[in-house]
């Protein structure tokens, strides 16, 4: 009781927001596994997590050891056994927006189809043994699952499914699709079941009727050709229509499961709706927050943390005496440091209110950015030791380096450069100094004759340039043959 009570007292708002979270995906999960065909999969699956959960929990560490292996390596099988839901769910998501807007649509009318057209065409082609797949399309899209056919884009008529489905046009073998009131695409090849038993009980229209229904959520009409019996198909699931009342109601009931599973407006219908799943979904989340979540004992962890100085105007040097890394001691539940990323971790010091000369700049817990549910208890050193002068502009002139002499029988006229002088950024020190921008070596014994040469400079270690860039400068050598023999 103890521990219970110790529990709740370090219950947070952030831990009812993530159970509520996690509540919900593990619901809208088992609600979408609940009509199909993988359901027993996904129930083998969740057992073995609940095991796992507890085994976690009551510290069964060889259980666990085992477990974790195995969902390490399940995650990539999921991908595999769970391919055609994960995609049905991703292409729902898709087309959600569109859906939403199709159903405002036909807002005004009870049904999107006109229900008697298909009745009364469907009776028909029982009496007369015609054969025929008409296919309502209901939230999941189709067109990945379809071959072949022909685009209509049609209002549905009852003398227009008639010849659709005449035994003399190219497309009575085919599907029928409709969407909303209209006829968008005939003559349609459907995908065969996965289950081969039921190749042998049904003929190849009710074994592709089958085949659709196990991969998306659309309703499927079937008339046989040799028994002339109205087969519905659903989920998966067959079943015989004997009055057109049943068809009726069973095509009513169709739609206004789409409606109702697309109406996103809360009500007491929906509260009521799937209780179990939503008490499973609760205590599922509240065994993970407990044995993943649960902010339990808190430790204390070092991690070694960069410098990083911040606004720091062009007309300053900072110099660095001792510390450019320093020590942050954080404290807080393990499940905290699990989500921490180190490199994330830095010192940000603002330096816009420098003043010239040696200063110390205290580390508080506002330099340092740390997620909510970690604490700072500590920063060693607590503070750091700078440098910091004043830049001024100054017009330093140029100098050119040279080596080695002319060869004999040359003489230097004039050596220079343009510019020969280079606005920079310097303290009072090299100011005083009268301190001069050097330009890379020249080397005169390679040069006869006068020649202009593309130099980089070089700048003293407490000068910087006001742009940034470090310029070129055009050195100018100016030579002259001798006229005797005098060496240069």
């Amino acid at each position: 009781m103890s521990q219970f009570f110790g529990m709740l007292e370090g219950f947070r708002v952030q831990d009812f927001f993530d159970i509520l979270i996690i509540s919900t995906l593990i619901y809208v999960i088992l609600i979408w596994f609940k009509n199909t065909a993988s359901r027993f999969v996904f129930a083998g699956i969740s057992l073995l997590g609940v095991v796992y959960i507890l085994a976690r929990v009551f510290h069964l560490y060889l259980t666990s050891l085992v477990l974790q292996g195995f969902f390490t390596i399940l995650l990539i099988a999921l991908v595999v056994i769970f391919q055609e839901d994960i995609r049905r769910f991703f292409e729902r998501l898709a087309t959600w927006g569109t859906l939403r807007k199709s159903r405002k649509e036909n807002k005004a009318r009870k049904f999107p189809v006109d229900v008697d057209v298909i009745i009364e065409s469907v009776a028909e082609f029982a009496t007369k043994k015609v054969g025929a797949i008409i296919v309502l399309q209901g939230r999941d899209p189709l067109e990945r699952h379809l071959k072949g056919g022909y685009d209509l884009d049609g209002t549905i008529t009852q003398p227009l499914l008639a010849s659709i489905f005449d035994p003399h046009s190219i497309g009575h073998d085919g599907a029928v699709v409709i969407q909303g009131n209209r006829v968008i695409k005939f003559g349609c090849h459907l995908p065969l079941s996965h289950d081969a038993d039921k190749f042998g009980k049904y003929g190849l229209r009710h074994t592709a009727a089958l085949g659709l229904s196990e991969r998306c959520d659309a309703l499927c009409i079937v008339v046989s050709e040799e028994r002339g019996t109205i087969s519905v198909v659903q989920d998966g699931k067959m079943m015989v229509s004997r009055k057109p009342s049943d068809l009726s109601l069973i095509i009513k009931t169709f739609y206004e499961r789409e409606e109702l599973s697309g109406n996103t407006t809360p009500n007491s219908h929906w509260v009521r709706r799937n209780t179990l799943e939503k008490a499973v979904a609760v205590m599922l989340a509240l065994g993970l927050w407990f044995a993943f979540g649960y902010q339990k004992e808190s430790i204390q962890r070092d991690f070694v943390v960069p410098i990083e100085y911040r606004k720091i105007s062009q007309e300053w040097e900072v110099e660095e005496n001792r510390h450019k890394e320093v020590t942050v001691t954080l404290m807080g539940p393990i499940q905290a440091f699990n989500l921490l990323d180190p490199s994330t971790l830095k010192i940000s010091v603002d330096l816009s209110n420098l003043v010239e000369g040696k200063q110390e700049i205290p580390l508080v817990r506002d330099m340092v950015r740390i997620p909510s549910n970690l604490s700072l208890m500590r920063i060693n050193p607590d503070r750091i030791r700078i440098s910091a002068y004043r830049l001024y502009t100054y017009n330093a002139p140029v100098h050119v380096n040279t080596i080695g002499s002319l060869r004999k029988g040359y003489s230097l006229k004039r050596i220079s450069s343009v510019p020969e002088t280079i606005s920079v950024l310097a303290p009072n020190s090299a100011i005083r100094r009268k301190v001069a921008i050097q330009t890379e070596t020249v080397d005169l014994s390679q040069i006869q004759e006068t020649t202009s040469l593309d130099m980089r400079v070089v700048l003293p270690q407490d000068v910087r340039f006001k742009t940034g860039q470090m310029p070129w400068v055009k050195v100018m050598v100016e030579v002259e043959k001798n006229d005797g023999e005098k060496e240069t």
